[in-house]
C-alpha cells in the first residue's frame, strides 16, 4: 500500500512516499481501507521529534491519527460492523497511523459514517472533535447557561468546541483573528473577541468554562474571567496550580482519548446537521501534498480542518 512515513524526526521535509505492507489484524480489529485522514497538531509535534519521549516509536512511522473510510475486512471477534461499512475513528496513537491507503481499527474506536456526511468530512471529526467533546462534556460537565469561553475557535478544536457548547444550551464567546468573525459566527459564537485589536480579559467576566488552545500568556489570562469555582481545561499545557487554587477553579490539561461510543454521539449529531465539519483544505495523499499539509497547519492560521484525500 502507498504511505507517507517518516524515516528520521525533523522537518516537513522528512515526509516520504513508499510502499508498505498492508496491516496485518487481529481478533478485535476492523481493516479500513482509508478515503480520507486529516491533520492535526500532534502529527507534526512528533514529526519534529517533540513527542519522543512519550511516544517512543521505531522507524518508519506512519503519522496520522484520523481515519474515515470503508470497512475492508473483519477480525474473527468484530460482531458490529460488517465489510462495506461507511466507517470512521480516531485510532489508537501507534506508529502505523493514516497518511496511508489502509490502516487497522480495534473495533470499539469505531463509528459508522451517516449517509449524508462524505469521508473527508467524516475525516475531519474524531481527534478534534473527541477532543472538544472531552473538554467540554467529560471534564467541564458542560450544562444548559453555562458562559463558555474557547479561545482560537476556527481552529479545528475550536470550531467542534463553539457548536458542541451552543447543542448543551452554552453562551460562547471565542477569540479569533478579523477575517474569521463571520466564520465562528456561523458556527454558533454568541461573542467574537478580536484578540489582535481587544484583550479579552477586558470584556469578559465570570465565565463558567474556558477551553485553552493556546497556552502560554493566554492561558494565564484566562483565569481572570473565571468565576470562583470556575473550570479550565487546556489541550497544550498544564494550568497553573497556584493560580487555579487562589481562585477555587478546577484546572487540568487534557490528553484525548480514542472513545467509539463518544463519536458516535458526534455522528448523529452530523447526522441532523446541529453539527457541521468545517473542512478547511483538502490535499492529496502524496509526498508534496502532505508536506504542504504540515506547512499550513505549522502557521497556526488554518480556517477548520485540513483534509487530505486518499482515494
Amino acid at each position: 500500500m502507498k504511505a507517507i512515513v517518516i524515516n528520521e524526526y525533523g522537518s516537513a521535509d522528512k515526509l516520504k512516499e513508499e510502499t508498505l505492507p498492508i496491516p496485518t489484524l487481529e481478533d478485535n480489529q476492523v481493516l479500513m481501507e482509508l478515503h480520507a485522514t486529516s491533520i492535526n497538531p500532534i502529527d507534526w509535534k512528533l514529526r519534529e521529534g517533540a513527542l519522543k519521549e512519550g511516544l517512543p516509536f521505531e522507524f518508519p512511522i506512519i503519522l496520522g491519527w484520523d481515519a474515515a473510510g470503508v470497512v475492508a475486512k473483519t477480525g474473527k471477534n468484530v460482531s458490529n460492523f460488517k465489510e462495506g461499512d461507511r466507517v470512521f475513528a480516531r485510532p489508537a496513537t501507534t506508529r502505523n497511523g493514516t497518511y496511508a491507503e489502509f490502516t487497522a481499527v480495534e473495533e470499539d474506536l469505531l463509528a459508522k459514517i451517516p449517509d449524508n456526511i462524505p469521508f473527508e468530512e467524516a475525516a475531519a471529526v474524531p481527534l478534534a472533535g473527541l477532543t472538544a467533546w472531552q473538554c467540554l462534556v467529560d471534564f467541564g460537565g458542560i450544562k444548559k447557561g453555562d458562559k463558555v469561553l474557547i479561545h482560537a475557535g476556527s481552529g479545528g478544536v475550536g470550531s467542534y468546541a463553539i457548536q458542541f457548547a451552543k447543542h448543551f444550551g452554552a453562551y460562547v464567546a471565542t477569540t479569533a483573528s478579523g477575517k474569521n468573525e463571520s466564520f465562528v459566527k456561523e458556527l454558533g459564537a454568541d461573542q467574537f473577541i478580536n484578540y489582535k485589536d481587544t484583550d479579552f480579559t477586558e470584556v469578559l467576566e465570570d465565565f463558567d468554562i474556558v477551553v485553552d488552545t493556546i497556552g502560554g500568556e493566554v492561558q494565564e489570562k484566562s483565569f481572570q474571567v473565571l468565576k470562583e469555582g470556575g473550570k479550565l481545561v487546556s489541550i497544550v499545557q498544564q494550568p497553573n496550580e497556584k493560580l487555579a487554587k487562589e481562585k477555587n477553579i478546577k484546572a487540568e490539561s487534557i490528553w484525548l482519548r480514542e472513545n467509539g461510543e463518544q463519536l458516535e454521539e458526534i455522528a448523529q449529531l452530523l447526522e441532523s446537521g446541529e453539527v457541521v465539519s468545517k473542512v478547511g483544505q483538502t490535499f492529496p495523499l502524496t509526498e508534496e501534498g502532505v508536506k504542504e499539509a504540515h506547512k499550513l497547519s505549522e502557521t497556526h492560521h488554518a480556517r477548520g480542518k485540513i483534509v487530505i484525500n486518499i482515494r
